[in-house]
Parts: C-alpha cells; sequence; structure tokens
C-alpha cells in the first residue's frame, strides 16, 4: 500500500473511531476567571490598529508582568517605531535547553462604530457572548496568555525549559512593521525558541453546537499578491476597435475563474478532508475517502471542488479582489489592471507562479507582476510532546475530543515563523462556531463559556508541556 494511501487509512480510522466529545468542560478558579476578564476589558478598550499602534496595550501588559513578580529583565519591549512595540516576557526555567515560545498578536483591524450594534471598543457581555474588536482575533488569546502566565507566577511555577511569549505589533497590517518580521529581521535573540505555540488561527472547531475537533496547524496557505496588467493604445470611445484593455483582462479573468490548479494534500490538508468524511457522512464522505485513497477521477475532484471549504483545503486557490481600468467615460481604456490574490498550498511552486499564471491568462499581451512577494514556508513536523499534551488536556476537558494536524486555509504569523526556520503550531481552547466566525467582521464576538474554557486550557497546556 503506498504510504500516502496507508497515511489517510489511518487517518480516517482515528477520527471515526474516536468518540463524541462531551459538552461540559472544567473552569478556571472565579478569580482567575477575574483576571482574564479585565485583561481582555483593558485590551478590548484600545484601538490598536495599524494606524493608532500596539505600544499602550504593550506598556499596560508589561506593568501587570512585573507587579506579578516577573523581573525588569524578563520583561522587554522592542520594535521599528515607537508606537509599534512588541512585548516578551520570560518566565524561567530549570534547564538551559530551548525555550518553547508562545506568540499573540494585539493589534485589530479597523472597526466601523455605526456599523456594530455595540461600541467596538468596548467590552460589552451580553447574553452568553463577549463582544468587542478583537474578542477573536486576538485579544482573547492575548488576555488569555497574559493571566495565565500571571498564575503560574504566582502559584510559583517553575518550567523545565523557559517560557517566552511574545505579544505582537502589526499581524493584521504586514510589512517591514510587523512584529514577527521585524524580530527576525533585527532581534532574533529574542525568539531563541525551538518552536513556537501560536494562539492564532486554529482551535476548536464547532459545527451545529457540537465540538468536533481541536486542530493543531501544522502547515498554513501562503499569502501572495500579483497583479494582471493589459495597455492599448487608447483613442476616442465613438471609434470602438478590436484592441480594448479591458476586455482583454476580463477575457483572461474569465479563464483565471474557470482554472483549477492540481490538487496538493498535504498532513495538515489530509487530517482536515478524514475529519470532514466523518462528520458529513453520506455521498460526500464516500468521495472525500477516494481523494484519499488516491482513487479519485476528474469528475469526483470537480464535485467536491464546488464546496468552497473543501477547494480550499485541497489546492492553491487564486481570485481577483480589485480592478483598476480607464481614465475617461469617453475615451477608450489605455491601461487596465487586477489584483489577483493568492493562497499558495505549502509546497507550491512559489516561484513558477507568475508563469503558471501567465499560462492561465493564455495571452501575451497580459502582463503578470509580483504585487506582494510571497514567503515560502515550510510543513512544521508535529512535535510528539506538543500533541501529547495537548491530547491529555483535552481528555480532561472535553473527553473524546479528536485532536489533529491541520492546515490553515488562511495567514497568521507562523507562516514567518516557519520562514524563518522556527517551526510553528497554531492552536488554542476557544471553540468558534463555523456558522457564525464574526473575526474581522462587524459585531466580532466569543461565547464567554468558551473564552473560560480557552482560559483553563492554556493553563493545563502550559504546565503539562512544561513538566
Amino acid at each position: 500500500m503506498p504510504v500516502r494511501t496507508a497515511v489517510a487509512t489511518l487517518l480516517l480510522a482515528l477520527v471515526a473511531s474516536a468518540p463524541r466529545a462531551a459538552p461540559a468542560a472544567p473552569l478556571s478558579p472565579p478569580a482567575e476567571q477575574a483576571l482574564a476578564r479585565e485583561i481582555l476589558a483593558e485590551l478590548i478598550a484600545m484601538p490598536t490598529t495599524a494606524r493608532t499602534g500596539t505600544t499602550a496595550a504593550a506598556e499596560v501588559l508589561a506593568a501587570r508582568f512585573r507587579a506579578a513578580g516577573f523581573a525588569d529583565g524578563d520583561v522587554v519591549l522592542a520594535g521599528p517605531t515607537p508606537g509599534k512595540q512588541n512585548l516578551f516576557v520570560r518566565l524561567r526555567g530549570t534547564t538551559r535547553q530551548p525555550a518553547v515560545g508562545y506568540l499573540t498578536h494585539l493589534d485589530v483591524v479597523e472597526a466601523l462604530p455605526e456599523a456594530w450594534s455595540v461600541e467596538p471598543f468596548t467590552l460589552t457581555e451580553r447574553d452568553g457572548w463577549f463582544y468587542g474588536r478583537g474578542t477573536l482575533d486576538t485579544k482573547n488569546s492575548s488576555a488569555v496568555l497574559a493571566a495565565t502566565l500571571i498564575r503560574l507566577k504566582r502559584e510559583g511555577f517553575v518550567p523545565r525549559t523557559d517560557i517566552v511569549a511574545a505579544f505582537t505589533a502589526d499581524e493584521e497590517n504586514g510589512g517591514p512593521e510587523n512584529g514577527v518580521f521585524w524580530l527576525l529581521e533585527h532581534r532574533r535573540d529574542l525568539l531563541d525558541v525551538a518552536y513556537v505555540v501560536n494562539l492564532d488561527g486554529s482551535g476548536i472547531l464547532r459545527e451545529r453546537g457540537e465540538k468536533t475537533r481541536l486542530g493543531i496547524a501544522v502547515a498554513e496557505k501562503i499569502y501572495a499578491t500579483y497583479a494582471l496588467t493589459v495597455t492599448s493604445p487608447g483613442g476616442h470611445s465613438s471609434r470602438p476597435g478590436a484592441d480594448n484593455a479591458i476586455y482583454r483582462l476580463a477575457a483572461a479573468l474569465g479563464r483565471l475563474e474557470r482554472h483549477a490548479f492540481p490538487v496538493r494534500l498535504n498532513e495538515g490538508s489530509r487530517a482536515m478532508l478524514a475529519e470532514a468524511a466523518r462528520r458529513e457522512g453520506g455521498a460526500l464522505a464516500d468521495d472525500l475517502r477516494a481523494l484519499l485513497d488516491g482513487r479519485a477521477d476528474e469528475a469526483l475532484v470537480a464535485r467536491l471542488s464546488q464546496n468552497p471549504y473543501l477547494n480550499a483545503v485541497m489546492r492553491t486557490t487564486c481570485v481577483a479582489t480589485m480592478l483598476q481600468a480607464g481614465h475617461a467615460e469617453n475615451a477608450l481604456p489605455m491601461r487596465a489592471k487586477a489584483t489577483v490574490q493568492c493562497r499558495l498550498a505549502p509546497d507550491e511552486d512559489v516561484a513558477g507562479m507568475p508563469a503558471a499564471l501567465a499560462a492561465v491568462a493564455a495571452d501575451p499581451r497580459v502582463e503578470v507582476s509580483v504585487a506582494f512577494a510571497p514567503l515560502e514556508a515550510p510543513i512544521s513536523p508535529l512535535d510528539p510532546q506538543v500533541l501529547e499534551a495537548a491530547e491529555a488536556v483535552a481528555a480532561q476537558m472535553w473527553p473524546g475530543l479528536p485532536v489533529m494536524a491541520t492546515m490553515n486555509t488562511a495567514n497568521t504569523d507562523s507562516s514567518l515563523l516557519r520562514w524563518g526556520g522556527i517551526p510553528a503550531y497554531d492552536f488554542n481552547g476557544f471553540a468558534v462556531d463555523v456558522e457564525d466566525n464574526r473575526a474581522h467582521g462587524r459585531d466580532e464576538r466569543i461565547e464567554v463559556a468558551s473564552f473560560y474554557e480557552g482560559l483553563e486550557f492554556q493553563y493545563r497546556f502550559m504546565r503539562a508541556l512544561s513538566q
């Protein structure tokens, strides 16, 4: 049996045999919950967008860590600009083995108050939910990570190896001021760790009220942006001819819309498809099993590709997101440009993507250029200690909940860490409904019970991994 087929069969067997997750979970003591909520409210009240920066939030957390007994030398602020500082906190261990890193970002996307039903930069608790910009992405994680470190310090807990927690800037904005990118380029010493657990991205998937799995993302699709441009001589709109930049570009984009890149599966995406087969059942499950077993024909792949989620898991995707064309209402266009946003599979041929897009456009007049160069990020081999610690805590809190490697179809700072040679694993203990994920959107929220479950999970996981 081929290795890939054997792996897929094993994954299917493990996931299919897993018992259904229990709904209840133990929670942290009331005082610890109160601390985490207080920190969350404090962070939500700070509009840490790309425009305003993260320094104020970093300084507030730094003051809390120092008050909790962390030495000044173990609480470090560093960053590219005065307004965009990153915070590093170190909990000293008993050995000199490589430290374990934890990561969350302090910045958030903009929020339009007039579009919300509550004030976005005030923590609002209503009907069992916390509302506010960042309650899902990722001030919830920042509050939980900070509260957990303070609790461990207060309890006198000493880990086996150092714990290094990073609270960074500009994850949402990217570019040279991105906290992780800047640190890799200028202060790599602050990220001297064996690997990083990133509290952004993956976590507990909940569908139709049921927790279906705890995903540990070992890979994610690579963010890349390209420009497709056509130029024409132009002229008066009363004398249209065959050479029209808009029509040429539109034809090329139509070919891109109909194009499907080859299926490319990895450890994370295989586990996600196996889990989807268990969850869905029926003909869809049969199709997914055939794909994982290497028995899929073109018609089967085409059926699966009609599902946007499965299509994104299976392959590289590219989609037109912006258009710019023409210069006057009564003039033939001299230039038409489309922005094409691609999410590349982790093992995609990054260098060959411009040529691949040109081949899809199938018109020598369509020029393909790189608007945002992707950073190649290899898959992180799942460290057995990370998996075992996550499985042990999940079994305590949600008996029967499957724990598995996954792949993020979106993008986090883990891609930068992997590009920089640091293995990264994205996960947390928050349960998020697949049907109601409001990150970056109006009325962003997290269930109150889920927030407190995530707090207790983080505490237990950090202790388990550190021992």
